[in-house]
């Protein structure tokens, strides 16, 4: 039995205790339970399965790939810039927790579009969703792909699997353990991967350590030198810039997060405000330490393939032999000087292509699909939630039985699994390497109008009232924001970054201002 065989079976293990998790935590399950849990949820479980929501794949493989940049010269993220985002992730949360989670369960809602409902009218209630489906689907299939793509290359390809296959697969997976039990499901089995992906964390930074025969502290003094953990960018005129990294992983947490309803469905599923808070400040602060570590291992890597002759070698024949590989490394220069590293590749390619123990293969792997399952699972699940409450309306449709509704839920679950196929094989298309960034700039327009919106909803008491008037403001905020964009590129050579999703925020709040109905009474709270 062949190395691949073997992570294969692990692979094939580790689902099948997924379903069984599934099994029981689905038993009587009803459509409240699959949206909200029935409200029973523990906020200690709820917290700690959010951080592989959080993480995903995106940060178990882009985010170590993204230190070694800074000596590439590539832009966005270097060293360890990528840090002062995950600081203003951390103020963004406390935001969530005083501001956006009173506010949801004082309204005991289900979905948090019913607030848009409540405070303008049903148009803007279904913008709301519609915008959330659309940018919560390309965001999860996005992190899906790259996970997916990782596994194609370094284990499957050799078997002659088709990418499309591997895809089909793994949806097929997620369907199968949410299909019946939802959220209730989501945050036993959130809790389970996040812990499995933690293990792979730290175990691959303990192996790494032993290997190069470093302390933590003499590790991190070998990064520096390298310019490593270089924290801070001061050139305001870079992407990356910390103030408005800072300002916009900020924003990012309050719309990804706050106005995100596949997060929001698992912390108003605990039993209580209270415990929700608890939960969502504890999650902020676990949340910097672990980005800290993900980010120390990816340092760590790059010393692994650096100085360890044998395995540097190697990965020069790789390169030569394996056109799938081709684009991950660069290598130049008679002692080894990496020049042009695709990062989200490095990870991968030492865990799984024979460079470390099996072992440790193994655990990266589980590590990997912990991070994979999480992102998908509660992408489907609450994507479904969003078109079955705030389109279908499936709550307060009193013409269908609870069999009938129970059953136009899982057609709408199941459509949406095919959704995701299509939407991973058109990035398989893109085949973009930086799909932390990706990500981040398409949050940027998909996510600005709902947080426009919502901040013009809890910030004045105006009226809208105009059909169609909240449509078309947040139909041309994402377009103005673009030409903006593009403007400001042309003419000046400052970079906008991840503030983008600020700027989208703010032309929506400002159109909504101007098309406000002067005449209409102020809203009562």
């Amino acid at each position: 039995m062949n190395s691949a065989t073997i992570l294969l079976l692990f692979v094939f293990v580790y689902f099948i205790g997924l379903l069984v998790i599934a099994y029981f935590t689905s038993r009587n399950s009803d459509n409240q339970s699959f949206f909200i849990g029935n409200k029973k949820s523990k906020w200690w479980l709820v917290a700690f399965g959010m951080i592989g929501t959080s993480l995903s794949g995106v940060t178990f493989i882009s985010v170590p790939g993204t230190v070694g940049k800074m000596t590439a010269g590539e832009n966005p993220f270097g060293g360890f810039e990528y840090y002062m985002m995950v600081v203003g992730f951390f103020l963004g949360y406390f935001i969530v927790a005083f501001v956006l989670l009173p506010l949801y369960y004082r309204m005991n809602l289900t979905s948090i579009y019913t607030y848009l409902g409540r405070r303008f009218n049903v148009e803007a209630h279904k913008i709301g969703s519609v915008f959330f489906i659309i940018s919560r689907s390309i965001g999860a299939t996005a992190r899906l792909y790259l996970v997916v793509n990782v596994l194609q290359i370094f284990l499957l390809e050799s078997l002659g699997v088709p990418f499309f296959v591997t895809a089909g697969v793994i949806l097929l997976m997620v369907l199968l353990y949410t299909f019946e039990g939802g959220v209730k499901t989501i945050v036993i089995t959130d809790t389970l991967q996040t812990s499995f992906m933690i293990l792979s964390l730290v175990a691959c930074i303990v192996f790494i350590l032993s290997s190069l025969d470093l302390s933590m502290s003499e590790a991190y003094a070998v990064l520096s030198e390298k310019q490593y953990t270089h924290l801070i960018n001061t050139d305001y005129n870079s992407k990356t810039f910390f103030l408005k990294t800072v300002l916009g992983g900020m924003f990012i947490t309050i719309a990804m997060t706050g106005l995100d309803q596949e997060m929001m469905q698992k912390n108003i599923s605990v039993d209580n405000l209270r415990n929700s808070m608890k939960n969502m400040l504890t999650f902020a602060a676990t949340l910097l330490l672990v980005n800290f570590a993900f980010l120390f291992l990816g340092g760590l890597l790059y010393l692994f393939a650096m100085e360890n002759g044998a395995v540097y070698g190697h990965l020069v024949q790789v390169i030569e032999g394996k056109q799938t590989i081709t684009n991950a490394f660069g290598f130049v220069g008679t002692e080894g000087t990496i020049t042009n590293i695709m990062g989200d590749d490095l990870f991968p390619a030492l865990s799984l292509q024979g460079y470390l123990p099996l072992g440790i293969s193994i655990i990266f792997l589980i590590g990997l699909i912990s991070a994979l399952f999480p992102s998908a699972d509660g992408a489907l699940t609450a994507v479904t939630s969003s078109y079955c409450v705030d389109l279908l309306r499936l709550n307060e449709d009193t013409t269908r039985t609870e069999k009938q509704k129970k059953a136009a839920r899982m057609k709408v679950h199941l459509i949406f699994t095919v959704v995701f196929f299509i939407l991973i094989m058109v990035f398989k298309a893109i085949n973009d390497k930086s799909i932390v960034y990706l990500i981040m700039e398409v949050a940027g327009y998909t996510y600005g109008p709902l947080l426009g919106l919502f901040a013009f909803g809890i910030l004045t008491r105006q009226q809208i009232v105009r059909k169609g008037a909240i449509l078309a403001v947040t139909l041309i905020a994402p377009v103005l924001t673009y030409l903006f964009n593009t403007w400001v590129s042309s003419v000046s050579s400052y970079q906008i970054g991840v503030e983008l999703i600020l700027i989208n925020g703010l032309i929506t709040f400002l159109g909504l201002w101007l098309i406000r109905d002067k005449s209409a009474p102020l809203y009562t709270r």
